[in-house]
């Protein structure tokens, strides 16, 4: 990812260095297209809305998260790769193959002394509990009213409106 000057108002740029990724939404370069990553407001040539496009709320981990949904499934309808889309659409297993391959050449690629995560390094650790106060739920022997006086006061309010109207 390579972030502009003037972010968080534009998006930043995202492109895989792997080459020959095979994907409807990768382009041959590695720049991925996203609505996510296009501009703010909306499109009238494309018909993309400003509501899927980006905006300043969105940060590294929305466009990660999105990127990662698309990876898993692809927009086919609107792609970067026409023939990456068209062996997605019609000839599924030999488009499975070819991403196959494609990582297996990545794995090799990966400099030494570089780790890759396993699934299981990535499942959050399980967070402690807070303990239950039990005395949170414990009625006091005091009694309180913690009601307010404001049905008097409405009271108060109607009275003098009716006195102003006549």
């Amino acid at each position: 990812m390579k972030f502009p000057n003037d972010y968080p108002y534009q998006p930043p740029a995202f492109r895989f260095l792997t080459r020959n990724i095979c994907h409807p939404n990768v382009y041959t370069d590695g720049a991925l297209c996203i609505s996510i990553l296009h501009r703010p407001g909306d499109d009238e040539q494309s018909g993309e809305l400003a509501s899927e496009r980006w905006n300043v709320l969105h940060g590294v981990e929305s466009v990660l998260r999105s990127v990662l949904l698309l990876m898993d499934d692809p927009e086919i309808n609107s792609a970067a790769n026409v023939d990456a889309s068209v062996l997605y659409r019609d000839v599924r297993d030999e488009y499975n193959a070819l991403a196959r391959a494609v990582v297996a050449q990545s794995q090799k690629e990966v400099p030494e002394g570089v780790t890759m995560p396993t699934p299981a390094e990535l499942v959050p650790a399980p967070q402690k509990q807070a303990d239950d106060d039990p005395d949170f739920w414990n009625m006091t022997d005091e009694e309180h009213d913690f009601g307010s006086d404001s049905d008097q006061d409405m009271g108060d309010f109607e009275d003098e409106d009716e006195d102003d109207m006549e």
